[in-house]
């Protein structure tokens, strides 16, 4: 097995860096394994030589870098591994692995985490998935322009031949993801993905699925980590012979959309391992005159703002029944203050990684303090005015304070706690 070219060179990454920065892998990997497809397969003795063929013959033709053909075979119990066996003795580059356990994320795991290749991807033995699209899938990970990519077959620019039953669930399943796990690309499962070396050496010990929801976590956990996922409108044909238990693969699914989802809920992955260098990112570079993104910040800091502010009125009149209206006032604030602060400091300014994070909250509180001394001195002037008001009218008089707090707030965020270094 051919030892590829180092990516970078690790005397060159930033200490606080986990992952070094993307580069071209060189021309001269001509001769070098660059690419190793992964072809997982359960029992499928029939489908296997064909697959392979006809993968070998076309990476042969068309793919400019050296490559390699891994079957992984998932505890087969017919002839799979044997016409493995006779698939690895005609083709020098084409080798198997025998696992004795079943679970694609699992053969996949194994196979990625032992490859040399600096970019390792894999695709279904029934190539539904047109070969056209192999090259741009490999492409952006090649040039170093990407971490992952994927083949989506719900894009514009696919063209899909699939039952209606099959089209309604996975667009359900996707559309499900984006509502619960806020994820952004459009098609998880489609069995055709590829990810640079580095990425996959510290990515996957974060995966914990075996089964069919590997992709999906696989993903998540990328776009959650601020890495780039390029997307590869796909043609598409339904495998008539599917043996996938749908039933069962859904359920096993949604148990891990709950599990990821509690995961990056709490902050116990730590995806700090998967940061690029400082620099890495063009938005880590400074212009002089230039607002650091500026729309954008005002964007998620007004979005983060309604939903505090909701928070904050509702914890206010939940307060209000038990105690006086000062005290429900600075509690309600200090809860909704803590957790504007991490909103922000993730979603309106990006920062990643805990670096700081404590620090941070208490810049958060010492901002808190002024909205506390708006408001509570904006009821204090109510009181004055008017001892027995409304309840209606204490909302009122809180909301317009809260509005130029917020105002105050953001100038504070931007020019002080989430300044550049």
């Amino acid at each position: 097995m051919n030892v590829p070219t180092p990516l970078a060179d690790p005397g060159d990454l930033a200490a606080s860096a986990a992952l070094p920065a993307r580069h071209h892998l060189p021309s001269q990997l001509r001769t070098t394994t660059v690419l190793d497809v992964v072809v997982p397969v359960h029992n499928e003795e029939t489908a296997l030589g064909p697959c392979v063929r006809q993968l070998h013959t076309f990476l042969t033709r068309h793919f400019p870098y050296g490559f390699r053909i891994t079957i992984a075979d998932n505890a087969s119990r017919d002839r799979t591994q044997e016409v493995a066996r006779e698939l690895a003795q005609e083709f020098g580059d084409v080798m198997l692995v025998r696992l004795e356990e079943k679970g694609r994320g699992r053969a996949l795991r194994t196979v990625w985490a032992a490859s040399d290749a600096p970019v390792r991807a894999y695709m279904d033995v029934d190539l539904s998935t047109d070969l056209n699209a192999l090259l741009p899938l490999v492409a952006p990970l090649i040039s170093g322009h990407s971490d992952v990519a994927t083949g989506t077959r719900l894009a514009s620019g696919s063209r899909v031949v699939r039952g209606p039953k099959r089209e309604v669930l996975s667009r359900g399943y996707n559309l499900l993801l984006r509502g619960s796990l806020a994820a952004r690309f459009s098609d998880a499962q489609c069995g055709f993905k590829a990810v640079r070396g580095e990425v996959a050496d510290q990515l996957l010990p974060l995966v914990q699925d075996n089964g069919w929801f590997f992709d999906t976590e696989l993903l998540v956990l990328a776009e959650r980590a601020g890495l780039r996922v390029h997307e590869v409108p796909v043609d598409w044909v339904d495998d008539p012979d599917s043996r996938v238990d749908i039933l069962r693969t859904v359920t096993d699914d949604l148990k891990g959309v709950w599990r990821v989802g509690r995961a990056l809920a709490s902050g116990t992955l730590p995806l700090d391992r998967l940061r690029r260098p400082f620099g890495d990112d063009p938005r880590d570079r400074h212009l002089a005159g230039v607002p650091g993104g500026l729309p954008r910040q005002l964007i998620g800091f007004c979005l983060v703002g309604v939903l505090s502010t909701l928070l904050y009125l509702g914890l206010y009149s939940l307060l209000r029944q038990g105690m006086g209206a000062q005290a429900a006032n600075a509690l309600a604030l200090l809860l909704s203050a803590l957790g504007n602060t991490a909103a922000n400091r993730r979603l309106t300014f990006g920062v990643r990684g805990r670096e700081r994070a404590v620090r941070h909250q208490a810049q958060g509180l010492l901002v808190f303090a002024v909205g506390l001394a708006l408001t509570s001195g904006s009821l204090a002037a109510l009181d004055t005015a008017a001892a027995d008001a409304p309840h209606s009218a204490e909302l009122a008089v809180l909301v317009c304070a809260n509005l130029a707090a917020t105002v105050l707030r953001f100038v504070l965020f931007r020019a002080w706690v989430f300044t550049r270094r």
